[in-house]
C-alpha cells in the first residue's frame, strides 16, 4: 500500500484494499506505482458508504492523491489538457456545484457531472498557463498576464484546484480565455462520485457510459434523490461491491451532534424520544441548544433549515420584518442563495466567469447594495478568494400562497437569487456551516405523517441531514410558535419575569431589534459578519416582558398604510383635534384624517388607526 501521511481505521483499510484490487483490474497498480493496460473491458462499479464522520471524504481525498502520484491525469471539467492522449484519467465528481465546491475547498479537484459532458476550448495563450497550473508544463512567459498575475493564479489554483478560478484571480475574464465549447467524445478511465446518495438512476447511467470504473461515496442515512424512485443507486449494487465504514472519525470529544445523528439509526426511536435526547444533550453540552426562538442574526450567516417550503417562506418574511426591510427593495446585508445563472448559450463564457468567481448554484451570498449599472448588484460571495463582485442579478422573494415570486429588481439576464435566511433540508445536502438552526416543528409534522423514504422514516432522514450540517454547534428549535388566525405568533416570556431580580434573568435576542447588521463595515477578504454583534434584550418580546410597568399608558403609533380601502370619502362632521369616543378604547383626539380613516390619540390606549364609522362625537 502506498505510504500516506494518515492512519486508516480497519474498515477504511479494508475499503482501500478493495478499491486497490479493483483498480488493478483497470490497469492501475498502486502498490508498485505502475500504469498497465486494463486487464478487462467489463464495467466495474463499487461503493463506499458510511454515516457522517466515518471518513468517506478522507478516504476519497487520499485515494485521489495516490492516483495522481501514480501518474493519472485529473480531469477537472473546466480544463482538459491536449497532451492526455497517452495518459490515464481520473475525474472526481459531485451531483451539484455546491458539493463539488466543498470538495475543492478541501484540496480535491472536483467538478460536476454536467460539466464533464461539455468542456471549454481555451485560447492558445491561456492554454499554456492552464497546462502550467495543471502540472503539465513549465511556467509560461505571457504577454497577457504579468508575473504578479501568474503568482496570484498559482496561489488560487493551490486552494481551489480550478483553472478558471485561478485565471479569474489573475484578472482575466471568461471571454478572454474561452473561445468555445465541445461535447466530450472520448470516455475517461476512472470516476469518483461523492455525495452519491443524491444520484438518480439517469445520472448513474450517464456516468456508466463515460467511466468503465466507478467508485461511489455516499451516506445511506441521507435523503434519497428528489427525482429518484425512492432508493439510492449504490443500494442496487451486489453486496460484495459495497463497503461500509462504521468507525466515526469526526468525533471531537464525544461530539453530541454526531451522537444524536447516529441515535436516529435505532428503529425503536420515535420523535418524542428523540426530542428528549436533544433536551438532555443541551443540558450537558453547549454544542447542542434547545431553543424556542429563531435567532435572526444567525440566519444572516447560516440559513435556518426547514422541511416545508411554506415554512421557509414564512421564516424569510419574519426575518425581513425583524429588520424592517421594505417589500420593494433589499437592505444591505440581506443573505441570498444563488439559484443558478440564466444566460443564453452565446453567453456561456460569462457563466464560466461568474462561476470562477464563486457564484455557483447554491453559493451563499450577501447583498451589499446596487451596482453601477441598472439591474446589477454588489455581492459578497462566501468562500471565494476575492469575495466582492458585481453581477447582473435577478432576485426572487417568494410570497406565501402565491405562485409567482416578488421580484424587487431584476436584470434581463444574469445570476438568479432566492432569499437565503432559510432553506429546505433537501437543498442543504452537501453543505455545512459552523452553527445551524433546525426548525424541528417541521420535522415533527413529517413524523406525524408517517412517511417512509428508502426504507426509513422520513423524519429521521430529515433530522439526520439537518443536524449533521453543523460543524460546531446545532440549535434545535421546538414548538414555541403557534399559528393564530392564519399568522405565526411567537410566544413571549411571562410579564411576571419583570418582577424577578435582574441578576437572575438571562435575556436573549429574538426576531426583533436594531439595524446594526445592515450597517456593518465590509472587509475585502474577511467574513463580513465576523465583527457584527447586536446587543441583548432588544427583541420585542423581551421589551414587553421585562419593561417597567407604570400607570401611564404607552403610546403606540401604528403603521400608516392601510390594508384595505372602502372608497368612502369620510364623514363631514369630523375634523383634526376634535374629541371623540370609541366603545373599546374610550375617549381620544383626532390626530389625522385620510378619507374615511382616522388616526386617534386615545387617553388610555395610545394612537390607533381605524374607520370613522366606529367613533362617536364626544
Amino acid at each position: 500500500m502506498t505510504n500516506l501521511a494518515i492512519t486508516f481505521s480497519s474498515d477504511q483499510a479494508d475499503a482501500w484494499d478493495a478499491i486497490t484490487a479493483n483498480l488493478r483490474l483497470a490497469g492501475v497498480d498502486l502498490e508498485d506505482s505502475l500504469l498497465l493496460p486494463p486487464q478487462t473491458d467489463a464495467q466495474s462499479v463499487m461503493a463506499v458508504t458510511g454515516k457522517a464522520g466515518s471518513g468517506k471524504t478522507m478516504l476519497l481525498a487520499a485515494m485521489t492523491k495516490a492516483l495522481e502520484e501514480v501518474g493519472l491525469e485529473i480531469v477537472s471539467g473546466d480544463y482538459e489538457s491536449k497532451r492526455r492522449k497517452d495518459k490515464r484519467t481520473l475525474a472526481v465528481l459531485a451531483p451539484t456545484n455546491k458539493a463539488a465546491s466543498v470538495l475543492r475547498t478541501r484540496g480535491v479537484p472536483a467538478t460536476t457531472i454536467h460539466r464533464i459532458l461539455y468542456t471549454p476550448v481555451y485560447d492558445p495563450e491561456f492554454e499554456k498557463v492552464a497546462e502550467w497550473l495543471a502540472g503539465q508544463g513549465e511556467r509560461p512567459v505571457s504577454d497577457k498576464l504579468t508575473d504578479l498575475a501568474l503568482d496570484r493564479a498559482w496561489a488560487s489554483y493551490q486552494i481551489n484546484k480550478s483553472v478558471p478560478a485561478a485565471l479569474a484571480a489573475a484578472g482575466a475574464r471568461g471571454s478572454d480565455f474561452i473561445t468555445g465549447w465541445k461535447r466530450r467524445e472520448e470516455p475517461l478511465d476512472i470516476g469518483f462520485v461523492d455525495e452519491s446518495s443524491m444520484l438518480d438512476k439517469r445520472q448513474f447511467e450517464d456516468l456508466q457510459e463515460i467511466f468503465p470504473t466507478l467508485i461511489l461515496f455516499g451516506d445511506p442515512a441521507q435523503l434519497p434523490p428528489v427525482q429518484g424512485e425512492g432508493g439510492m443507486v449504490f443500494e442496487t449494487l451486489p453486496e460484495k461491491s459495497r463497503f461500509h465504514l462504521n468507525r466515526i472519525h469526526r468525533q471531537d470529544a464525544d461530539n453530541p451532534i454526531l451522537d444524536l445523528a447516529h441515535a436516529l439509526a435505532d428503529p425503536a426511536l420515535d420523535f418524542r424520544q428523540f426530542e428528549a435526547m436533544v433536551r438532555d444533550a443541551a443540558q450537558r453540552d453547549e454544542r447542542v441548544v434547545w431553543a424556542e426562538r429563531v435567532e435572526a442574526d444567525l440566519m444572516a450567516r447560516s440559513p435556518a433549515l426547514v422541511w416545508r417550503n411554506a415554512t421557509r417562506i414564512r421564516l424569510i418574511h419574519a426575518f425581513r420584518s425583524a429588520f424592517g426591510a421594505p417589500v420593494d427593495e433589499l437592505l444591505e446585508g440581506e443573505p441570498l442563495i444563488c439559484d443558478g445563472i440564466e444566460l443564453p448559450m452565446k453567453h456561456r463564457k460569462k457563466r464560466l466567469d461568474l462561476e470562477a468567481r464563486g457564484l455557483i448554484k447554491g453559493a451563499q451570498v450577501v447583498y451589499l447594495g446596487p451596482g453601477r449599472k441598472p439591474g446589477f448588484s454588489r455581492l459578497h460571495v462566501f468562500g471565494a478568494q476575492d469575495p466582492q463582485i458585481s453581477a447582473a442579478s435577478i432576485v426572487k422573494i417568494e410570497k406565501e400562497g402565491e405562485e409567482e415570486p416578488f421580484i424587487p429588481f431584476a436584470a434581463k439576464m444574469g445570476a438568479t437569487f432566492l432569499h437565503g435566511a432559510a432553506i429546505t433540508i433537501h437543498k442543504a445536502q452537501g453543505s455545512q456551516w459552523d452553527t445551524v438552526q433546525v426548525f424541528a416543528p417541521d420535522i415533527a409534522v413529517a413524523a406525524q405523517m408517517g412517511r417512509v423514504e428508502a426504507g426509513q422514516p422520513l423524519w429521521k432522514r430529515l433530522a439526520y441531514v439537518a443536524i449533521t450540517r453543523a460543524r460546531r454547534k446545532c440549535t434545535i428549535l421546538h414548538a414555541a410558535n403557534r399559528r393564530i388566525y392564519g399568522q405565526w405568533t411567537s410566544s413571549i416570556p411571562s410579564r411576571f419575569v419583570a418582577e424577578l431580580p435582574p441578576e437572575h434573568v438571562e435575556q436573549e435576542t429574538s426576531f426583533g431589534g436594531g439595524e446594526s447588521l445592515w450597517r456593518a463595515n465590509w472587509a475585502q477578504n474577511s467574513d463580513p459578519f465576523a465583527h457584527v454583534a447586536r446587543s441583548t434584550g432588544r427583541g420585542s418580546g423581551w421589551q414587553r416582558a421585562s419593561a417597567e410597568y407604570s400607570t401611564q399608558p404607552t403610546r403606540i403609533v401604528e403603521a400608516r398604510s392601510s390594508a384595505v380601502s372602502l372608497g368612502n370619502k369620510g364623514r363631514s362632521d369630523l375634523s383634526i383635534g376634535q374629541r371623540i369616543f370609541h366603545e373599546k378604547f374610550g375617549y381620544g383626539l383626532i390626530a389625522d384624517i385620510e378619507g374615511n380613516k382616522l388616526e386617534i390619540d386615545f387617553d388610555q390606549a395610545g394612537r390607533k388607526r381605524l374607520l370613522d364609522t366606529f367613533v362617536k362625537l364626544a
